[in-house]
């Protein structure tokens, strides 16, 4: 029995090969495309699991697919990538994607980061079938402000959506389920993403910041930054 469906989508054909038979042999079914329109096409026929979606294809730039993907497919994305720079890193997150990974990689690694994805949406989806016997648990409301996670939005009192992405809902999320308590960046990253937490990244302030300024919290009094900790959502009726 398979674990799961991938789409690798990379115009390297012999890393495609070694990372197909990878797979394969850790029981999962691989689809492959080596280049944007191949993918889009393969996306819209199969059901997926999980994307591995390579930055640069001779067609189009990567980046631009996410969207797209998000809007085809709940699958998770991966982004595997040549390039190490952190803010590209934070751009791909905030645009949806669940991961990222850099070339070169271990396999085991990889294998592990799907896995973790998998296991993510998985428990994301235990909690959409159980929504019936517990309607209330999918919405939360505070403010001017209702969050959806069934829906993975965010609305204001008319119903218009946020526009959240798929980080910062979780981050908000993350924040709105433990009220008036105090947590840590590490605690938010690790709550959030998979990975090991860098001190230094300043991709929770940034989606913090973000996210603010869609709840148009000017004064910080939704999410409060407590110094030398990290940040408290503040439950006020």
């Amino acid at each position: 029995m398979k674990k799961g469906t991938i789409l690798s989508i990379d115009d390297d054909e012999n890393l495609q090969t070694v990372t197909s038979q990878y797979l394969e042999d850790d029981g999962y079914k691989i689809i492959s495309a080596l280049n944007a329109a191949s993918a889009l096409e393969k996306i819209e026929n199969s059901p997926i699991d999980v994307i591995l979606l390579d930055l640069v294809l001779p067609d189009g730039e990567g980046l631009s697919l996410i969207p797209q993907f998000m809007s085809k497919s709940n699958a998770a994305i991966i982004i595997v990538s040549g390039k190490s720079d952190t803010t590209e890193k934070i751009i791909c997150l905030e645009m949806g994607a669940d991961d990222y990974i850099t070339k070169p990689f271990e396999m085991r690694e990889l294998s592990a980061r799907i896995k973790a994805v998998m296991r993510r949406k998985g428990a994301d989806k235990s909690n959409k079938d159980t929504a019936s016997n517990e309607p209330t648990q999918d919405i939360i409301e505070f403010e001017k402000w209702k969050i959806d996670r069934a829906q993975y939005q965010v609305f204001d009192k008319n119903n218009v959506s946020l526009d959240f992405t798929t980080g910062e809902f979780q981050l908000l999320n993350a924040l709105v389920s433990a009220p008036n308590r105090a947590l840590s960046r590490e605690q938010l990253f690790e709550l959030t993403r998979d990975g090991e937490f860098d001190a230094y990244d300043r991709a929770i302030d940034i989606q913090v910041a973000r996210i603010r300024k869609k709840l148009n919290d000017d004064d910080n009094e939704i999410i409060r930054t407590v110094r030398g900790i990290g940040y408290m959502f503040s439950n006020q009726k």
